[in-house]
């Protein structure tokens, strides 16, 4: 009987150190140097005062890692002219032109159009509506993003914004979107964990 209640105990702590080891936040971003990433496009990428900037151009920036199932949060800031970019997940480059749009999701960051911050965008292809805009140009917000199964939601300061279901991209990368010239994306404090 004890060496029962023995095997069923290591059996129960093995299975929450596996279930911890699963669901702690593992930083995309060390918050000095662009390590850990790759670049595809004509944006410039840098980092300056522990912030992920891009600028001048169109492109994107790549996490070496891919995840399926996962929590992300981060904080994210938007400025210039016709300030358009995005957070990608389950993403990678596009084999016939790496250095165009990702194929994959985009919860959308952008504050100057009909399907703004919030939205849920499949390549060039607005398609999970938010419910409201509730971030403004040169103003820091926080983006949560929980995609599991064909389950996705993301939040903006704390408020879920939209919600959506579709199976088309499993996995992939995560990549921040530089869309145009004369606009900024900031990005800092970047973490998901696994589901």
């Amino acid at each position: 009987m004890r060496k029962v209640f023995l095997l069923a105990t290591l059996l129960l702590i093995g299975s929450i150190n596996e279930a911890s080891a699963q669901s702690k936040w593992i930083s995309l971003f060390n918050g000095r140097n662009l390590n850990g990433w790759f670049v595809r496009g004509n944006a410039k990428w840098y980092v300056k005062d522990g912030v992920l900037t891009g600028d001048d151009g169109m492109g994107h920036i790549y996490t070496d890692v891919t995840a399926t199932d996962f929590e992300f949060k981060g904080m994210f800031r938007i400025s210039g002219e016709k300030s358009n970019s995005g957070f990608y997940f389950r993403a990678v480059p596009p084999a016939d032109n790496p250095d165009g749009f990702p194929r994959g999701y985009e919860a959308q960051i952008c504050h100057n159009q009909e399907a703004h911050t919030g939205w849920l965008w499949k390549p060039g292809k607005p398609t999970g509506k938010a419910i409201k805009l509730l971030t403004l140009d040169g103003e820091w917000f926080s983006y949560r993003i929980m995609a599991e199964g064909n389950s996705i939601k993301f939040w903006i300061n704390d408020t879920l914004v939209m919600t959506y279901e579709d199976d088309e991209y499993k996995t992939g990368h995560f990549a921040i979107q530089g869309h145009n010239p004369g606009m900024k994306i900031e990005a800092k404090e970047l973490y998901y964990r696994n589901l």
